[in-house]
């Protein structure tokens, strides 16, 4: 399998961080090429400015921040990871942006406006039963400002459209229903479907 560049994106509290790590392990012990794990916001300092300034940031300004830092992060990190022969498995992408932005009040056609350049991924969409989420964030220590104005209802259905727009932009795109599944059976599944991608995610969207 060549080198793949695959986001995994879902409701808070769907389970993305866990599967995003899990399933670069996986990728990773597939072949020689390796596989790197990455999320936005990224671990720069601009993206630790922005998981520490969300609660400030609000609407267009959030929106064109976080654009900025995935452009950096494309440009520093991915393609050239890319380019070394990695898979690349990011935690949290476009879709996110597509999904939080429109909860902080903005249109799709604006946020995809700052984001339609990007490099297109092949995007794992995690779905699970609204109470079972609810129940995961609840135990959270601290929930943030969009993270409090949204719900795993409102999240899913703006996923689903987020879905709906990325079909438009031809980019490829699985939905993976967790439902009483481990994290494991989860990648499980995302792994027996990503032989059908092929690997030329960086053609023009």
């Amino acid at each position: 399998m060549s080198s793949l560049f695959i986001a995994v994106e879902g409701p808070n509290g769907v389970g993305k961080s866990t599967v995003a790590s899990l399933l670069a392990d996986r990728l990773a012990a597939l072949g020689p090429a390796g596989a790197h794990l990455t999320g936005e916001p990224t671990r720069t300092p601009l993206g630790q400015l922005l998981r520490r300034q969300e609660a400030f940031l609000h609407g267009k300004a959030l929106a064109l921040a976080l654009a900025a830092d995935r452009a950096a992060h494309i440009e520093t990190e991915i393609i050239p990871r890319l380019d070394d022969g990695l898979h690349v498995v990011t935690d949290q992408y476009v879709a996110s942006s597509l999904v939080r932005q429109r909860i902080d009040g903005l249109d799709l056609g604006e946020i995809w406006s700052y984001n339609r350049y990007v490099l297109p991924a092949t995007v794992i969409y995690l779905e699970d039963h609204p109470e079972v989420i609810r129940t995961r964030l609840a135990t959270r220590p601290h929930l943030t400002r969009l993270q409090l104005a949204g719900s795993p209802e409102k999240e899913l259905a703006l996923y689903r459209d987020a879905a709906v727009h990325l079909r438009r932009q031809q980019w490829r795109q699985h939905v993976v229903a967790c439902d009483g599944l481990t994290p494991d059976q989860v990648v499980d599944l995302i792994l027996a479907r990503l032989p059908a991608d092929r690997p030329d995610e960086r053609g023009s969207p």
